[in-house]
Formats: C-alpha cells, sequence, structure tokens
C-alpha cells in the first residue's frame, strides 16, 4: 500500500514547478501579467503618492505640454494628467474588483444550484439570466441613473448585475460537465449529498474555468465604468475617472491632442492586459492544451 501512495503524491509536488516554468514561457501570460502589476502598482502608487494634487485646479498652468514639472502636462483645469491617471487606475480597479465579486458571487451560486438541482429550478435561473441579458450594463445604469442618480456605486451595481448572467451560465455549463463524471458517481455511493458533491468535488474542478472568466469579465468591467462615466453616469467629480478625462478632453482635440491619448492608451493597455492575461490562464489551467506544449 505504501508504494501506490508514494506514486500518487509525486505529481502533486511536481506540478507547482512544472506551471510555473510553462507560466515563464507562455508569451501571451507573462505579457499579461507584467501589464496588469504595471495597472496594479499605479493603483497602489497612488493610495501613498502622486506627483501634484488631483483635486486642486490652477488655472493659470492650464493645457500646459509634458514637462519636468508636468511629465504628462496638464487639463483644461490645470490639474496634473499623471496624478489623475494614477488615481484613475485605482478607481478602475475598485470599480472592476466589486463588480466582478458581485458578479462572481451571486452568478457562481445560481449556476450551482442549477447544475444540483436540475429540473424547474435551472429552468428558472436560466430563464432568468435569458432576462437580464436584455439590460447591458450601460442601459442598466441609465435606468438606475433616472431613478437613484448617477454615481460610481450605481455604476458598480449596475456592472455587477450584468455579470451575473455571464458568471451563472458559464458555471452551469462547467458544473453540468462535471456531474456526469464517474467520480462523482462515486461520491454518491459513498452518501454524499448534491451539496457536498458541489462544495467538495464540483467547485475545485470549476475553479480555474472561473479564474479565467473572471479576468474576461475585469476587462469588461473597466471598459464599461470608462464609458459610463464618459457619458456622465459613473464616477463624479471630483473623483477621477479615465473616462471622463476623455469626455472633457473631447472638446480640446485641436488645441491639446494628448488629454485624449492618455487615458485612452491606460484604458487600452489595461483591458489588453487583463485579456491576454486570461488567455494564458485558459492555456495553462486546461489540462489538454497544458500536455500540448
Amino acid at each position: 500500500m505504501s508504494q501506490p501512495l508514494a506514486t500518487t503524491a509525486a505529481p502533486a509536488r511536481a506540478l507547482p514547478r512544472g506551471w510555473l516554468h510553462r507560466a515563464l514561457g507562455h508569451r501571451s501570460f507573462v505579457a499579461g501579467a507584467v501589464l496588469v502589476a504595471l495597472l496594479l502598482a499605479a493603483a497602489a502608487l497612488s493610495l501613498v503618492w502622486t506627483p501634484w494634487s488631483p483635486y486642486e485646479m490652477d488655472l493659470p498652468a492650464k493645457l500646459q505640454p509634458p514637462s519636468a514639472q508636468h511629465w504628462l502636462g496638464t487639463d483644461a483645469f490645470g490639474r496634473d494628467v499623471a496624478s489623475l491617471l494614477l488615481v484613475g487606475a485605482r478607481n478602475s480597479l475598485l470599480v472592476g474588483l466589486i463588480a466582478v465579486g458581485i458578479g462572481m458571487g451571486v452568478g457562481v451560486a445560481l449556476g450551482l444550484l442549477a447544475a444540483a438541482r436540475r429540473g424547474w429550478v435551472e429552468e428558472t435561473i436560466m430563464r432568468l439570466a435569458d432576462f437580464t441579458f436584455a439590460f447591458p450594463a450601460i442601459l442598466s445604469a441609465i435606468m438606475m441613473t433616472a431613478v437613484f442618480g448617477a454615481g460610481i456605486v450605481n455604476s458598480i451595481i449596475a456592472i455587477g448585475i450584468f455579470n451575473i448572467p455571464t458568471f451563472a451560465r458559464v458555471t452551469r455549463a462547467s458544473a453540468n460537465a462535471v456531474w456526469s463524471r464517474d467520480f462523482i458517481l462515486a461520491a454518491r455511493a459513498c452518501g454524499k449529498g448534491n451539496w457536498r458533491i458541489t462544495l467538495e468535488h464540483v467547485l475545485p474542478n470549476i475553479a480555474s474555468v472561473l479564474i479565467v472568466q473572471a479576468t474576461v469579465q475585469f476587462a469588461i468591467a473597466i471598459l464599461a465604468e470608462a464609458a459610463l462615466s464618459y457619458l456622465g453616469l459613473g464616477t463624479q467629480p471630483p473623483q477621477p475617472s479615465w473616462g471622463r478625462m476623455l469626455s472633457d478632453a473631447q472638446t480640446l482635440m485641436f488645441q491639446a491632442p494628448l488629454l485624449a491619448v492618455w487615458p485612452g492608451v491606460a484604458i487600452a493597455l489595461a483591458v489588453l492586459g487583463l485579456n491576454l492575461l486570461g488567455d494564458g490562464l485558459r492555456d495553462l489551467l486546461d489540462p489538454r492544451l497544458a500536455r500540448k506544449r
């Protein structure tokens, strides 16, 4: 009996080293991880330091080009653009984390419930998900704004609600595939109930799929927040936002075109990094693709 135990334990110890080696050799994962790390570093840096205060206006210094004093120039109110970008990164991450957390927490629970119970429970949850898909994040934010007013909280709620059916569908499809496996039948034969099987066997086996989906939804949340702020429905003044920076710059395209370039590049790099990270994680966490590499 001791020999089989030794052979089954060896792969578990070797897996992390093998995964790290493959991760470092995966170009999409490395590029995405670097871009996401830069985004996180910018957001963390804004908590303790910015070149200038992003809230103080200096009208005599407005629309200055990049210089040693203002690295990326100043906006129409004389605020330092680099400082606005740093704090805007923090707000984008905050909206993305909370919105994806809402969607993932509720959506995964509903998807697991649908896969475990089947029947009318599954049908009801999936039809509710279809109904929710009819209201994208921007449309939901417009409706919530008409009732409760514009603000970052309503944006987070709208984006979070939009994420729920996505996670519910992905979770339910992945969980149904696990429920058809032979080891689930063995668990039932051991007397385990549906909820215990869900927590001990189904959820761990679909965790990698949910992690990849979370990175994709995070990128979508950042885009949605920027779009809502651009329309005036998201982050409100004086809090900096990449989307509102774009909105403010659209009337100054001929006077100071760089004001639109900087937030646009920031949004593009953040979304690109998260998408590349998601693609890399999908390849690295899929055992079939891992064997091919």
